[in-house]
């Protein structure tokens, strides 16, 4: 990454408004929930052996509204069942939602949450530090490897909490989508070396194939209007791209050449109007059950 451009995830602040802003202009969680609910159960019924307690550790769990839904089919799969759910997300902010939203629901009394505000990194040698030996039966990893510096020890250590029975649930962008076309074309620009920005669901495919380490591949499309990206000093717009690049006040800090290939560039004499009304980003995210 250029030296006068920082890291979006540096300001948790502005990363949670351009998240939200994110979700508002995206399909994300409408394609999650079309996963959760019409192919998860079905691999949500092959864990546990019949037990009537099960483990779950939720990394990345944001503000929880994609946990519940999941905790929700399991349930649903296991009738009378209880859950530890282990809830392992850093930002304050989303810890603080996730809790709320648990207290404005009913009938939650089945599971046991342990909040932890930690990075999975941290989590990871939290766990080994107090040597404990709990094994889980269902572990997601949702949108979140982007932000750890080695994606394919994460997946090996939490693959290793696993019971003979766990599963390993990991989303993250496709390798063929808008949004990595953008990765590849700016990698050195935008990119920074300490964590794994740029990674997508090919690269995990890789990861796995080269482990020779099972899985099922799933495809989850959805897309973005980056309409408000091309108008220059719109605040929504400045934030959307800041969350699309990563980059805190991308217009603002980015060299001409990072620039000039994202949208907040103007387009050509003739094309910008009809490009302002109708952008679209298409994305597609990657799931594989481990």
């Amino acid at each position: 990454m250029a030296s006068s451009m920082k890291t979006l995830v540096d300001d948790d602040s502005r990363y949670q408004k351009s998240f939200e802003l994110f979700l508002e202009s995206s399909t994300e969680h409408q394609c999650m929930q079309d996963f959760i609910h019409h192919v998860l159960p079905d691999i949500l019924a092959s864990v546990g052996n019949g037990k009537s307690h099960l483990n779950v550790i939720g990394v990345g769990s944001g503000a929880g509204e994609i946990d519940l839904e999941i905790l929700s089919q399991l349930r649903l799969k296991h009738p009378g069942v209880t859950v530890d759910n282990e809830v392992v997300e850093p930002s304050s902010q989303q810890i603080q939602s996730y809790r709320a939203l648990v207290s404005r629901k009913p009938d939650l009394d089945w599971i046991k949450f342990t909040w932890n505000q930690m990075t999975a990194s941290e989590f990871e040698e939290q766990w080994k530090e107090k040597k404990t030996t709990k094994k889980a039966d269902f572990v997601h990893m949702i949108q979140m490897l982007y932000y750890v510096k080695d994606p394919g020890a994460t997946i090996s250590f939490f693959q290793s909490l696993l019971n003979k029975s766990g599963k390993l649930l990991i989303i993250l962008v496709s390798g063929e989508g808008g949004w990595a076309k953008l990765w590849k074309a700016y990698k050195d620009q935008l990119c920074i070396s300490d964590i794994s920005q740029c990674v997508t669901a090919g690269d995990i495919r890789g990861f796995l194939d080269a482990k020779r380490l099972s899985y099922r591949s799933f495809q989850l499309p959805s897309q973005m209007d980056i309409t408000e990206c091309f108008t220059k000093g719109d605040e929504k717009g400045e934030l959307l791209l800041d969350f699309l690049t990563e980059v805190q006040d991308f217009s603002k800090t980015a060299p001409p050449r990072a620039e000039s290939g994202c949208p907040a560039a103007p387009a050509p004499p003739g094309l910008q109007r009809g490009v302002c009304r109708q952008s679209h980003l298409q994305q597609q995210a990657g799931g594989a059950a481990c």
